[in-house]
């Protein structure tokens, strides 16, 4: 894996950010096996499918690398990982602060496009989150579900019309959504889903500890996936919300997603 902390200045957030991005290598090095996504010596035509990888609330854009073995899962199945930082922002465009939603949603793809090789087809393009990452990650393919071709939610912050997040931080929904109601908003993702046309929707998968305190939204929205008739792969196993649920939840995305050639 070639593994690079890119620093930039994004034009949609007015100032510069960062983020680290993994991509596969024809020799993935001692000790490690490696699917040859590099098509050989050219380079794949088309690019290498990515995964877009969203941190936590208290993260930033290298914690799944200090925490999981992430690059070595990746080189597994050859495929790119881009994990942006996105700081406190929920994914959002914030009342009182910078333009996260526009920046991850339109401006860093086009960026990723233009400076990795990467696919840019939908059938190559994946998302997943961790906590408010997952609340990302299902954002990204509820409002675009013609990019990605799955999208999974680990331990996932889904269900913000029934959250508390003063409880966290009491300014945190003052500054992020002002006296706007979620409810019926990009926000709003049992909302979403329950307005969505199923047969356009990317695979989703919901994985959450039944030790979790999100536990109760996250069985909201399997509930509301059922009443959709919309095709949730979920499993609510034991555990917390904690990094060891979590790097054993990455693994099992990565073997879930549709990886072309795989």
């Amino acid at each position: 894996m070639i593994r690079l902390r890119t620093d930039f200045f994004a034009e949609s957030l007015g100032m510069g950010t960062s983020m680290v991005v993994l991509m596969p290598q024809a020799a993935p090095g001692i000790g490690m096996e490696g699917a040859d996504a590099t098509g050989g010596p050219g380079g794949a035509p088309d690019g290498v499918p990515v995964l877009y990888l969203l941190h936590g609330l208290s993260d930033d854009c290298t914690i799944w690398e200090r925490r999981t073995s992430i690059e070595r899962y990746a080189t597994e199945k050859g495929i790119a990982v881009v994990m942006p930082e996105v700081r406190r922002s929920f994914y959002t465009d914030e009342v009182v602060g910078e333009k996260y939603w526009t920046y991850v949603s339109e401006e860093l793809p086009e960026l990723v496009a233009r400076t990795f090789h990467v696919s840019t087809a939908r059938e190559d393009t994946f998302v997943a989150g961790l906590s408010m990452g997952g609340f990302g990650a299902f954002k990204l393919a509820l409002n675009h579900p013609d990019r990605f071709a799955a999208a999974a939610s680990l331990s996932g912050a889904i269900d913000l019309t029934t959250m508390d997040l003063t409880a966290r931080d009491e300014s945190m929904p003052a500054r992020i959504w002002g006296s706007r109601d979620v409810t019926g908003t990009a926000d709003d993702l049992v909302g979403l889903l329950g307005a969505a046309d199923p047969q356009t929707l990317p695979a989703l998968f919901l994985d959450c500890g039944t030790e979790d305190g999100l536990l109760e939204q996250n069985q909201r929205f399997i509930d509301a996936a059922e009443r959709s008739s919309v095709d949730l792969t979920s499993r609510l196993r034991p555990g917390d919300h904690a990094w060891e649920f979590w790097d054993q939840g990455i693994q099992d995305v990565l073997d879930w997603l549709p990886i072309r050639g795989r």
